[in-house]
C-alpha cells in the first residue's frame, strides 16, 4: 500500500473528547490538518500541518524509532504494517492508518474500557 501523498481534513470524529482525554483542552479543533507522506518502501515522512505548526515523524517499518507526539515529547516505539494498516502505540494512545478508497483514515484510541476513540478522514489534494 503506498500511502504518499498530500491529504486535507475532510471529516472527523471525537477531535474534542480526545484533545480532553489527554489533556490538551487549549487546543484549536476549527482548523483544516494538512498531512503530507513521503513513502520510500518501509521508510516514511509523516507530517501535519495546521496554520502556524507542524509535526513530523521519520519512521522504517519493522524498526524502533524515536518519534515525537503532537505536544513535542519524545518516545521509543516500534511501527508496524499489517494488511495496508500502520500502527503505533504511542505513549497516551494506539494510532492506526490506513488507505482506503483514495483517502486516508486515521484513528487513535486512548487505552481504557471508557478510551476514547478519535476517527479522522483526509481526502488526497
Amino acid at each position: 500500500m503506498d500511502f504518499s501523498g498530500k491529504y486535507e481534513l475532510d471529516s472527523q470524529e471525537n477531535y474534542e473528547e480526545f484533545l480532553e482525554a489527554l489533556g490538551l483542552l487549549s487546543a484549536k479543533t476549527d482548523h483544516k490538518v494538512v498531512t503530507e507522506v513521503v513513502q520510500d518502501g518501509n521508510n516514511f515522512t509523516w507530517t501535519q500541518t495546521i496554520p502556524n505548526w507542524s509535526w513530523s515523524n521519520k519512521f522504517t517499518v519493522g524498526q524502533e524509532c524515536e518519534l515525537t507526539t503532537m505536544t513535542g515529547s519524545k518516545f521509543k516505539a516500534t511501527v508496524t504494517m499489517e494488511d495496508g494498516k500502520i500502527s503505533i502505540q504511542f505513549p497516551q494512545y494506539h494510532f492506526t492508518a490506513e488507505i482506503t478508497e483514495d483517502k486516508l483514515v486515521m484513528n487513535c484510541k486512548t487505552p481504557g474500557e471508557k478510551g476514547v476513540t478519535f476517527n479522522r478522514v483526509s481526502k488526497r489534494i
